[in-house]
């Protein structure tokens, strides 16, 4: 029976060709946005997580407040040893060290760019830092207290499209503000583009570098105890920072943060991104609703004699209802079906625009069978919610009255 009804609505929809489209446009304009934004936005999410899947969970950061660049860089106020010294010492903390974050331009082949260089410190600290950033290479080794004029590489360098046309490995000679260097190792690949674009160097050898002199650093990695609180240790570095700084709760010019937290506000941000591209899709898809819900009365109308001669020859109620439910509920399906695969060539298009354009991992697209479902089912529920009403009304139609019905 239920064959029987579909096949019949089918066949309406297809002598309508036109019309039936034009009302499953707003329906299917809309599934299409959810569908590639959603996408696109899940990409951007799995991207940007991966970024921090290499760090552990037994480590954090700390940062000065209020500069420009990487984090931690020309602040006012910048961390020093004073505020590393004080951080060992806090209950729970196995280790720390402090780092430098330069700008600086990279010469190779020919050709120069810009890149980070990240320093190194020595002793104890280095074992701390190498921790933090999972430090590991797959060729050549890291660096040792004992390299002067050697730095390391992320992983990008290795690769023949960089920017300097010609893949940079172990044993290459590199200028750096136009001193040379030496590599002696190529980082393994993180998937976090800071850290594979990075140039690792002694900590002398950086201040040296860029006339750097004093005890200042832009960043402080911290390594804990896992068996300890995540939060308790937060707190008193802050508390002693704040001592330290002289400033008050609330007011501090520095920031502790661990790599769940930073994601945790990253993905705030992407929520209400998402939530916000709900809102404009939703608007689409009212908007076919009531196309719907006017297309469907318009052919109660246009039907009325159709339903009296069924009526006639024994229909029920209940089936002429069925009909014109099942009927809305394909345009909102069709709808739904042309809108999905609109939005899943719209993100993979996007997203490989994308990745040319900016040469980054993070424009990307991520499908789930759920995100497809979903949108289909609610295409079609949506279709059938607004084609109740037209629905009931040809349902009640008196057959009498229906059959004296002139087109």
């Amino acid at each position: 029976m239920i064959k029987d009804y579909l096949i019949f609505s089918f066949s309406n929809l297809r002598s309508r060709r036109l019309r039936s489209w034009l009302t499953m446009l707003g329906i299917f304009i809309g599934i299409a946005a959810v569908v590639s934004l959603i996408s696109l936005g899940e990409g951007l999410r799995f991207a940007i997580n991966s970024q921090f899947g290499f760090l552990g969970t037994d480590i954090l950061a700390v940062t000065a407040s209020g500069g420009f660049g990487p984090p931690g860089t020309g602040v006012v106020n910048p961390l020093t040893e004073k505020e590393l010294d004080e951080i060992k010492n806090v209950k729970g903390v196995e280790g720390a060290g402090g780092r430098l974050l330069e700008n600086v331009k990279l010469t190779f082949n020919r050709k120069a760019a810009f890149a980070y260089a990240a320093s190194m410190p020595d002793g104890e600290d280095r074992k701390v830092i190498e921790h933090v950033i999972n430090m590991k290479t797959q060729k050549g080794r890291i660096l040792e207290d004992s390299d002067k004029g050697a730095v390391v590489l992320g992983s990008n360098f290795l690769e023949e499209d960089n920017p300097f046309g010609k893949a940079i490995g172990p044993a290459s000679k590199i200028q750096l503000q136009d001193k040379e260097f030496r590599v002696i190792g190529i980082l393994e690949k993180k998937g976090n583009f800071q850290i594979d674009g990075a140039v690792f160097m002694n900590e002398n050898d950086l201040r040296e570098l860029v006339g750097r002199e004093g005890d200042d650093y832009d960043i402080i990695g911290v390594r804990f105890n896992e068996n300890a609180d995540v939060k308790d240790i937060s707190q008193d570095i802050e508390k002693r920072l704040r001592n330290i700084r002289d400033v008050e709760e609330g007011e501090e010019d520095f920031s502790v943060e661990t790599p769940a937290s930073i994601l945790a506000s990253v993905n705030s941000v992407l929520l209400g991104v998402q939530i916000f591209v709900y809102i404009i899709a939703g608007i689409s898809i009212l908007v076919g609703g009531i196309g719907i819900m006017n297309t469907m009365y318009t052919s109660v109308v246009e039907r009325t004699k159709e339903v009296g001669i069924m009526k006639s020859i024994g229909a029920r109620n209940s089936t002429i209802f069925t009909l014109f439910f099942i009927e809305s509920g394909l345009l909102g399906v069709v709808g739904g079906i042309v809108g999905s695969i609109v939005g899943f060539a719209g993100a993979t298009g996007l997203a490989f625009v994308g990745k040319l354009v900016l040469k980054s991992e993070l424009i990307s697209a991520q499908f789930s069978f759920w995100l497809i479902f979903g949108a289909i089912l609610f295409a079609f529920v949506l279709g059938s919610f607004f084609g109740t009403l037209p629905a009931v009304q040809a349902s009640k139609l008196n057959p009498v009255d229906a059959l004296r019905h002139i087109k």
